[in-house]
């Protein structure tokens, strides 16, 4: 079987997420598609993870693809989390897992409405539905509190688990307005605030085109192994939260090929994908907390030391802003209240790598400017670094 190192696995990484200066992008939407999908769960995420790779890092360039020319867009998807894919993958993404995600959310709902007791129902939250719908055409865009003043529906409270410890009475318009997003009957505007802010207003969209599951998976599977692979069957598994069923079916239609990886594992990459990556210069990059490069796979050891967890991890499992040097996790970063990146390495990287991780730090610094971004999930050493 073809081996393939864990040092070329790192050149890979380097060059087709975009991170060495000499392949960085000119656009969001090429960097979107260089990493498959950008976790967007954190608003700031989706900008330091696309400026880290555009080679003239622009919020405003961002904020296009997003709200303007709707080149990208968000879909909860893999995981049962928030991503932001271009608008060509979005569909394969709808079909191989928004569509499962977002029947789910509404069957949750819909059982939350019967538990309540008051004849809530099916009927009853198509009507509010719709008339949210009508709400935001005649508005344009408006805030989850926008639509409560204007569709009386929205202000029903509920009970939710009624009887258990847990009972608690909310509001239905957070979960009114997260369903419809998942069916696409909506989509995130700009937020309330600046770039790093969560409190989207919304505007009304039209779902995606419907494709079947198992080539939409296939697909996504594909470009997937094009810029993670080689990669076992368990990180796709992780990646996607698809069955091993469904996982073996990806890989077999889209004519992965088998590769043995140093730790003796089998990995995949996609069809004639074995030639070895041609060489960078040495890079470094500052990464974003659940920055894609750090958290496309279940088994991270080529590229980040297991010693390093504890310092760089949450306890739910999500990487805080890590600091790379040629593909490797070498330590982590925040930004302090002044506005200064600090960072703290965990090894001995010799002095042309601190050099090169100054460089980054600054043109952060640069395009980041009077914003100051807080990660959503905060991690020991982030923590420690803005104390």
């Amino acid at each position: 079987m073809h081996g393939i190192s864990d040092a070329q696995r790192r050149s890979r990484l380097g060059r087709r997420h975009l991170l060495a200066p000499a392949v960085r992008a000119a656009s969001a939407e090429s960097v979107a598609d260089a990493v498959v999908a950008l976790h967007a769960t954190d608003a700031a995420t989706v900008f330091l993870s696309v400026c880290a790779r555009l080679s003239e890092a622009s919020v405003g360039a961002v904020e296009r693809a997003l709200y303007e020319e709707v080149s990208l867009v968000r879909l909860l998807s893999m995981r049962n989390t928030l991503f932001t894919v271009s608008y060509g993958l979005a569909p394969y993404v709808d079909a191989s897992n928004a569509r499962a995600v977002a029947a789910k959310e509404r069957r949750n709902f819909l059982k939350h409405l019967r538990d309540d007791g008051n004849g809530l129902d099916a009927h009853w939250l198509a009507k509010t539905e719709e008339e949210t719908l009508a709400a935001l055409t005649a508005r344009g865009s408006a805030t989850g509190s926008e639509l409560s003043a204007a569709v009386p529906a929205l202000r029903t409270k509920i009970t939710v688990f009624p009887g258990k410890k847990q009972e608690t009475v909310q509001g239905v318009v957070t979960r009114v307005i997260r369903v419809m997003a998942a069916d696409g009957l909506i989509r995130r505007d700009r937020p309330r605030g600046s770039w790093t802010s969560s409190q989207f207003r919304w505007t009304a969209a039209e779902p995606w085109p419907a494709r079947e599951t198992a080539a939409a998976q296939a697909e996504l599977a594909l470009r997937w192994l094009r810029s993670y692979g080689p990669a076992t069957e368990a990180d796709l598994k992780w990646w996607t939260g698809w069955g091993l069923g469904q996982v073996r079916q990806a890989l077999e239609t889209a004519g992965a090929e088998e590769v043995r990886l140093d730790n003796g594992a089998t990995g995949w990459v996609s069809p004639g994908d074995m030639e070895p990556e041609p060489d960078l210069k040495p890079w470094a990059a500052l990464l974003p907390a659940l920055d894609p490069s750090a958290m496309g796979w279940a088994d991270r050891g080529f590229h980040l030391p297991a010693e390093y967890r504890t310092a760089l991890f949450d306890r739910a499992g999500n990487i805080g802003p890590t600091v790379w040097w040629n593909g490797r996790i070498v330590g982590g970063w925040a930004q302090r209240a002044d506005g200064e990146p600090v960072w703290r390495l965990l090894t001995d990287v010799g002095r042309e790598a601190t050099t090169a991780i100054e460089a980054e730090a600054s043109r952060l610094s640069g395009w980041v400017g009077e914003t100051r971004v807080t990660p959503r999930f905060r991690t020991p050493l982030e923590r420690e670094l803005t104390a």
